[in-house]
């Protein structure tokens, strides 16, 4: 009778702690990481009566979760590249649509400073048409100005994700380590809530800095960046900590403190949310920075140059009418020379904005892209009278370098914020030719002055008067100097102008050039300015100033779609892991139902064995009352 009693009291409990396991699954169904128990039964000891063994029910043998490793690791690898690809993603459309949108692009705003200097070329004498031309270029100024400025938020964006990922991931590769030491050497005998919420740890942890999980011998995890960085060891959890660039103070860098060392890290060491920020950074937010600084600084500097060959409404020649900044250099803090390094914008069809190293090794200077480490060709020793030359920049260096310096040079990077117009009264706008030909009246010849230009505005004699004079038909003088050669529809060019005739000149016959002046109504010069945007000056003269615009519009879209497209395509990917993992761990409300009416009903066939037992016990009293 006894043993009726212990048998049903045992399958009682054990019923009633499957019951509870059961509940506790369906309580966490929409429980993040959690992962359904099963329970396991298994028969008690039976007892020997000699004339054979008697069974004494049963007992619960194991609580465990349910399940599949490797799943489980499928699914890490994928949330911490789909991570990346959103973070990547959701950066790059915020670029794209800076450049794409009307309301901020440089795009409506560069068409209509070229349609206004378009307008000044068919009327300069217009004062209305002068004034536009002064608007314009401060609408478009100011538009650079603001992108640089958006620009440099997503950079402080970027610094401050890097510093709460950092905190975080802190936090959470402690309590990683933390529950590692709780669950000891074996995993198996460890709490299955616990190792769900070490799983889910990793998952966040793995969110963060991308990376695997690897599972020890017993019962430690220890997890890797991407890049194959320990970030927790059994019980032990390196520290991320951010610094400031050597050369930029502006830009945080991350390091790994581990086993007493720092080890950078960077978008090819890390994958997960710090993984695409430091990659929309490197490939994508900087090259916009630079790009557009090239922009800006062809568009300066090839209008300067065109300013420069007019002459404006006070009889001056044209000075500059945007002002920009020069190349910055920022030296290491190591460095032990004396050196400062002073540079300055050479031949623009060079230039390609990429952020340069320069090393010195005692005697010669080196140069390698920064973000490659690519050599890149340089000439010059670094004095006034030679310069180091490289990629369309000139590099004059100053003091003593001593070996082991180092210097990041910036071309373009910080130019766009700087661009304004450097000229506020409209009579400086050089519209004019600076120079005018004219015939003499008593010419008998059919020769007739065309194409009077400037080819070099700072001759000294280019306003100066000269005379041309005719000695015969194929032979001329230039202010009594001469005679030189003449064949038709040749140039004649001396101080700094030229011309070319059309007609036949004959003994006798002479020109003279001489100063525009002040208030001439000429358009020569307006046209060369309106001319600038389709001036081929960048990669060596094969694309023009409207097309490095359209370009850089282009490749910020294409960017921003091929994140875009990557991260969905990842999405699916992510889900198909989610679903391999739920099939398996995840908790189905029909099978828990059916669960729990199978062990109720169990529960209630071992409450009816108690009843026996009790009656069988009453029955015993009541025959020896």
């Amino acid at each position: 009778m006894s043993n009726v009693l212990s048998t049903g009291t045992g399958a009682l409990i054990a019923f009633q702690r499957a019951l509870a396991t059961v509940s506790h699954n369906v309580a966490n169904i929409n429980t993040e990481g959690y992962s359904r128990q099963k329970v396991s039964f298994a028969t008690r000891n039976p007892t020997d009566y000699g004339y054979g063994y008697v069974g004494s029910g049963t007992q619960i043998s194991d609580i465990s979760r349910v399940a599949d490793q490797l799943a489980i690791s499928r699914l890490l690898d994928s949330n911490g590249e789909l991570a990346r690809l959103n973070q990547l993603s959701s950066l790059s459309d915020r670029v794209d649509s800076l450049f794409s949108d009307t309301a901020t692009s440089v795009s409506g705003l560069w068409s209509n400073f070229f349609d206004a200097a378009s307008a000044l070329s068919s009327d300069a004498s217009s004062t209305a048409n002068r004034q536009s031309l002064l608007d314009g270029g401060n609408a478009l100024t100011t538009r650079f100005k603001q992108l640089s400025g958006q620009l440099d938020s997503l950079n402080t964006e970027v610094n401050n994700g890097l510093l709460s990922a950092t905190s975080e991931v802190n936090r959470l590769t402690q309590q990683i380590a933390q529950i590692n030491g709780q669950i000891g050497t074996s995993a198996a005998s460890a709490a299955p809530d616990l190792l769900d919420q070490r799983d889910q740890l990793i998952k966040e942890l793995v969110g963060y800095t991308g990376g695997t999980a690897v599972q020890q011998d017993g019962g430690f995890v220890n997890v890797y960046t991407s890049g194959g960085q320990a970030l927790v060891v059994g019980t032990t959890a390196s520290q991320l900590t951010t610094t400031p660039d050597p050369y930029q103070p502006g830009k945080l860098q991350l390091a790994l403190q581990t086993q007493g060392m720092n080890v950078s890290l960077d978008s090819r060491a890390l994958g997960g949310q710090m993984g695409g920020l430091l990659e929309f950074r490197s490939n994508v937010l900087e090259p916009t920075q630079a790009e557009l600084g090239r922009i800006a600084v062809g568009l300066a500097s090839s209008f300067n140059d065109a300013h420069a060959q007019g002459m404006d409404l006070y009889g001056a020649m044209g000075g500059d009418f945007f002002s920009y900044a020069t190349p910055s250099v920022s030296s290491h803090p190591a460095n032990t020379g004396t050196a400062s390094l002073t540079a300055s914008f050479g031949d623009i069809s060079q230039l390609d904005g990429q952020n340069l190293l320069l090393k010195f090794d005692g005697t010669q200077w080196t140069a390698t892209r920064s973000d490659t480490g690519a050599s890149v060709a340089l000439t010059g020793t670094g004095t006034a009278a030679d310069p180091l030359v490289l990629n369309g920049v000139q590099v004059v260096v100053g003091g003593a370098a001593a070996a082991g310096d180092r210097f990041l040079l910036q071309p373009t990077a910080n130019v766009a914020g700087s661009l304004s117009v450097a000229i506020t009264d409209p009579s400086r706008i050089a519209a004019a030719t600076p120079v005018k030909g004219s015939a003499t009246l008593s010419n008998l010849g059919t020769g007739k002055l065309s194409n009077v230009q400037v080819t070099d505005s700072t001759n000294a004699n280019l306003l100066a008067g000269s005379t041309i004079a005719f000695t015969d038909a194929t032979h001329y003088t230039i202010d009594g100097a001469g005679p030189y050669a003449y064949t038709a529809g040749q140039t004649i060019a001396a101080n700094g102008w030229s011309f070319t005739l059309d007609g036949a000149p004959v003994t006798g016959d002479s020109f003279t050039i001489g100063s525009t002046g002040a208030g001439s109504a000429d358009n020569g010069n307006a046209k060369r300015l309106a001319a600038v945007e389709d001036l081929k000056a960048f990669n060596g003269g094969t694309m023009s100033l409207n097309g490095a615009v359209a370009g850089l519009t282009t490749s910020v879209g294409s960017a921003a779609r091929s994140a875009d497209y990557a991260a969905q395509a990842q999405q699916v990917i992510n889900d198909q892991a989610q679903a391999a993992r739920d099939s398996v761990s995840g908790v189905n409300l029909d099978e828990e139902a059916s669960d729990m009416l199978r062990l109720q009903q169990a529960y209630q066939a071992a409450s009816q064995i108690i009843s026996t037992a009790d009656t069988m016990f009453q029955s015993i009293l009541g025959a020896i009352r």
